[in-house]
């Protein structure tokens, strides 16, 4: 395998113009891996029918066919990379869940690589991908399966009633089905969930055009000053759901109204809980503005100095580091999903409500610090895809050689290995098997009939509809 070519085959569980950091993001990973033509790769995407575009995709946006989608993903990709990557996208029939909120898969995923070209499979969001698989096996179709974790569900599930019953399931839910289809995993934060076989590492960038804008801004910086450069102070932007870290800002904004008097704050975003938010908003005595969602690249953002983002939901946030990008100030709680981020000196972290009101006085007070061309490196897609051939292991050959120790401790380790081996694949065609029983796949949260694709789903992709 070391003079060949690398295919890569990146699957991710949603897809522009849903705009989500599991769409965004495995497409930035496809564009930077291809961007220097050393290596074949394929993204392949969620394609949902027209009842679930309805439900999922903003603005009324909808596609006849997938192939209107894949020319919408590739001009919003160029126009904010201004290259044109040589890469393929592909697409797997899905069905919008919206008791999970989530696009799920419908039939086996595998089927959609060709054997002779099936090298290193990316699976963004593993666990996901995985629950309701049944097919072949991820580890015998790939020579390597590597799970990248965006999402703390153990998180999102404890809001819900039985939440800590229901994350105990999902946690062992979880760690089975990763650790059987996954030969290593990419935690992007230690805020996920620890997995067998898992490193922590942020595999993750920003989209090039908020560091073109964090440029602009050091500019007007050293033409016309901060007051030029920064008319407005603090805001945040985010789905608007409450799990999303508006709970944690309304609840610090109310607790502490009288040591910010005159704090003026825009919150920005759309999402189901937009009425609660506002109306929550609206019983404060601060002066905050509840406003509709805007893609965080809009001209309206470069204006404010201040991002203040207290979410402890996220794992890696992607507006964290865009605000970072822009030159920002970022006040955020000290909590693991933000440790790649305080290696930025205008990364403030707070543990109570007191050192909140206190960094963002601080922060509305003082200039951002201009940020270094490594400092800029750090937060490119270029650096990200380098810590992920890194962590993947894919960055140099691996020689496996027998270790320096004695043939009865060699043995051992053989047995023990090969022991493993067998338990693992056990539990691999009892998963099969269990995820092939409608009632079973339906008792643990799957969408009813979603073993094969239906018949207008067939015809949309020009599958072959098999009857069951």
């Amino acid at each position: 395998m070391t003079n060949r070519r690398r295919h890569f085959a990146i699957f991710t569980t949603a897809s522009l113009p849903w705009m989500t950091g599991t769409a965004i993001n495995p497409l930035f990973r496809a564009a930077y891996l291809a961007k220097d033509g050393d290596r074949d790769v394929t993204l392949i995407i969620p394609w949902l029918s027209f009842k679930d575009q309805d439900l999922v995709y903003p603005n009324k946006i909808k596609f006849n066919v997938p192939s209107e989608q894949e020319d919408y993903v590739r001009k919003w990709l160029q126009e904010r990379t201004a290259m044109v990557p040589s890469f393929t996208i592909t697409f797997y029939p899905g069905k919008f869940s919206k008791e999970k909120r989530s696009i799920l898969p419908v039939g086996d995923l595998t089927e959609i690589i060709q054997d002779e070209v099936a090298d290193i499979a990316v699976l963004e969001e593993p666990e996901h991908l995985t629950w309701y698989h049944h097919g072949r096996r991820w580890k015998t179709k790939f020579r390597k399966v590597i799970g990248i974790v965006h999402t703390n569900y153990l998180a999102y599930v404890k809001r819900e009633k039985n939440g800590f019953m229901q994350a105990f399931v999902l946690k062992h839910i979880n760690s089975w089905v990763v650790d059987i289809y996954c030969h290593k995993v990419i935690r992007l934060s230690a805020a996920t969930q620890e997995l067998e076989r898992s490193v922590i590492c942020n595999v993750h960038g920003v989209n090039p055009r908020f560091l073109e804008i964090g440029k602009q801004k050091l500019k007007e910086r050293e033409v016309g000053g901060e007051k030029a450069a920064f008319l407005k102070g603090a805001y945040y932007i985010g789905k608007m759901v409450w799990g999303k870290g508006y709970t944690e800002l309304l609840q610090l904004l109310g607790e502490h109204q009288t040591e910010l008097t005159g704090l003026k704050m825009e919150l920005y975003g759309n999402g189901e809980d937009s009425d609660a938010v506002k109306e929550a908003a609206a019983k404060l005595k601060l002066d905050v503005t509840v406003l509709p969602g805007r893609d965080h690249a809009d001209p309206i953002f470069h204006v404010y100095k201040v991002f203040i983002n207290p979410s402890t939901t996220d794992v890696v946030c992607t507006t964290t580091a865009e605000a970072l990008a822009m030159g920002k100030i970022v006040i955020c709680a000290n909590h693991p999903s933000n440790e790649f981020f305080k290696q930025f000196p205008n990364c403030y972290t707070y543990n109570t409500g007191p050192e909140f009101v206190k960094l963002t006085l601080k922060a509305l007070s003082s200039e951002p610090v201009p940020l270094t061309e490594q400092m800029r490196h750090q937060l490119s897609w270029e650096a990200a895809t380098q810590r992920f051939m890194r962590a993947s292991d894919l960055d140099q050959d691996v020689i496996y050689e027998k270790p320096l120790s004695s043939a009865v401790t060699w043995r051992f380790m053989y047995v023990a290995h090969e022991w493993r081996k067998t338990l693992e694949e056990a539990s691999a065609t009892f998963h099969n098997t269990v995820s092939g029983i409608e009632a079973a796949r339906c008792a643990f949260g799957a969408i009813p009939n979603t073993l094969q694709p239906d018949e207008q789903q067939s015809k949309e992709l020009g599958l072959k509809l098999q009857r069951l």
